[in-house]
């Protein structure tokens, strides 16, 4: 993987992190990015806030399994 990832990359990785182990790259070509791009921290921000409101409302991190 290129260690220089465009915003589309790190939005998708910031995603992906919330549902599976991110490859040591892959942390490390985002923890970059995120600290030279401010609109892709805003995004991290907003993930992170959504995700501790499903939390607080008893949610779970889980997807719903099928059937």
């Amino acid at each position: 993987m290129n260690m220089r990832l465009s915003c589309r990359r790190a939005t998708e990785l910031l995603s992906q992190q919330l549902d599976r182990e991110l490859s040591l790259e892959e942390k490390a070509a985002l923890k970059a990015h995120l600290l030279i791009c401010r609109g892709c921290r805003a995004v991290d921000q907003q993930f992170r806030f959504l995700r501790e409101a499903v939390r607080s409302l008893g949610g779970s991190d889980d997807p719903p399994s099928p059937g």
